[in-house]
């Protein structure tokens, strides 16, 4: 009697079928409202301010919508065509201020990795116990602090706002510092042979260069017309939070995605992409108005096993092949805060632990 599941038995070519019309219905209806959402805030800020704060709300939801559409354009999933996706993905990339083609490249090494926690060691860096037992005190005491769950505020917010500026900038000067070093070496090098010569620290190859380029013009040009028209203090005031609050949601979502207690952390020899899907990937139960919100992401045991799947069809696949999902976690919005301990890997043991299961039996061993 056969009990290995192998990736054969699940049902999931029907589901890979990209829709066009489900997808334009999709960016429509969430486009359309955050633009009409900060029109609305204008007018409203003019009659009684305390009701922006429900419009900021709103405003972080469809936020969160377009982040999650402009990670299936980043799978080429939502839409047949791998141009639309593009584009599509890079206008999605304007809402967040993020290139959509550079963190996409970025995010799909996660898919290679999933559950391979010596390649890949999850949102936030994270140790292994052997690494953190090489910590002084006080570098123990801020690796716990930096991976807090309240640190996804402050760090949502500059993951957004700033890394893409910064990652830009860094780009180019690596760039001219090559161009001089060339020039020092032989003075008469072409233009071409420089550009040719240079291997790029902060992208991997021309598209992404151009994908970075063009969201940093958009991005910042946006910023200085949106604060000329509607007030610097008014703009940034609400613009920070909804990149701060929508950025901090996102990555607790994909955080307690992947680190839960049981969830499958191999080293690279004898891992196995399959058993990273089922069981390196939750399946995140949340109230009907959140998973339209997030576009079904919480089904990320499906996305994983297929990347390729958009999110309109996750939930019917995921349905379809719940009979071999049974070793896989389901987490409820109660549990999601037990989830924050489970960020150190234990490389022997191939688990996550949190830091004090790993302070408790460092005690034990030396009593």
């Amino acid at each position: 009697m056969k009990t290995t599941i192998e990736k054969s038995d699940f049902v999931l070519t029907p589901y890979m079928q990209s829709n066009n019309w489900r997808a334009t219905y999709q960016v429509l209806n969430t486009l359309i409202p955050y633009i009409l959402l900060w029109v609305l805030a204008v007018k409203v800020a003019k009659i009684y301010i305390w009701l922006i704060p429900p419009i900021i709300i709103l405003l972080v939801l469809f936020s969160l919508r377009c982040f999650s559409l402009m990670h299936d354009c980043g799978h080429y999933s939502l839409f047949r065509s791998k141009k639309v996706n593009r584009v599509v993905g890079f206008i999605f990339g304007l809402v967040n201020a993020m290139p959509q083609y550079w963190w996409s490249r970025d995010h799909a090494y996660h898919h290679k990795t999933n559950g391979d926690w010596e390649r890949y060691r999850g949102i936030g860096d994270f140790l292994s116990t052997k690494e953190y037992a090489q910590l002084t005190p006080s570098e123990q005491n801020l690796y716990r602090m930096l991976r807090h769950p309240l640190m996804a505020f402050p760090g949502g917010f500059f993951y957004l706002a700033f890394k893409p500026r910064i990652i830009f900038v860094l780009g180019i000067y690596d760039f001219i510092c090559h161009g001089f070093s060339c020039l020092r070496s032989t003075p008469k090098t072409s233009w071409s042979a420089i550009l040719s010569s240079h291997q790029p620290k902060h992208w991997s190859t021309a598209a992404e260069f151009w994908d970075i380029l063009l969201n940093n013009i958009f991005v910042v040009s946006s910023w200085f017309l949106l604060c000329r028209w509607l007030g610097t203090g008014f703009f940034l005031g609400i613009y920070s939070a909804v990149l701060t609050l929508s950025a901090a949601i996102f990555i607790n979502v994909f955080f307690v995605q992947h680190n839960f207690d049981g969830a499958y952390a191999h080293k690279t020899e004898g891992w196995d992409y399959l058993t990273g899907a089922i069981e390196g990937s939750s399946y995140l139960e949340l109230p009907t108005i959140l998973k339209w919100f997030t576009a079904d992401i919480s089904y990320h045991n499906i996305h994983h096993l297929s990347e390729r799947i958009p999110n309109y069809n996750l939930k019917a696949c995921h349905q379809k092949n719940n009979h071999l999902l049974l070793d896989s976690k389901t987490i409820k919005m109660s549990e999601v805060l037990d989830c924050a301990q489970f960020i150190l890997w234990d490389s022997d043991a191939n688990k996550l632990v949190s830091i004090e299961a790993f302070h408790r039996d460092q005690a034990n061993t030396f009593s």
